[in-house]
């Protein structure tokens, strides 16, 4: 059993009492579009310093990294939009990137966790 909703790092409304309810029933989250659908949010993913950063640190690219921090724990899991092969691996390879509290800090930074009850976005 689990729960498919949009999340990624420009889309964290879920966490402020959807994810945290989905832990105590141990429900995982499904992240649909956990690279962000297009326009703003999927540039910003791109092109945001501190993700710049941090993919150079790992030698990747800065959605791997985006999509690294939504599966960054055992209670989400991601169906990212894949087409061409490179990009199938590219997904794969970011599963073993394993970000440090420091990385997951800095992302906060830029991308803050919500302070109150949002509703759930749409694409």
């Amino acid at each position: 059993m689990t729960n498919q909703v949009l999340y990624h790092l420009g889309s964290r409304g879920i966490e402020y009492n959807l994810l945290p309810w989905q832990r105590e029933y141990h429900m995982p989250i499904m992240a649909y579009s956990p690279l962000a659908q297009g326009g703003f949010l999927r540039r910003q993913l791109l092109t945001d310093p501190t993700i710049l950063q941090i993919a150079e640190k790992y030698a990747v690219q800065p959605l791997q990294i985006a999509l690294a921090w939504t599966i960054r724990s055992n209670n989400c899991l991601a169906i990212p939009k894949a087409v061409q092969e490179e990009h199938v691996l590219a997904n794969t390879e970011a599963a073993i990137i394993e970000l440090t509290k420091e990385d997951l800090n800095r992302l906060d930074e830029v991308f803050s966790q919500p302070t109150r009850k949002m509703p759930l976005d749409i694409l």
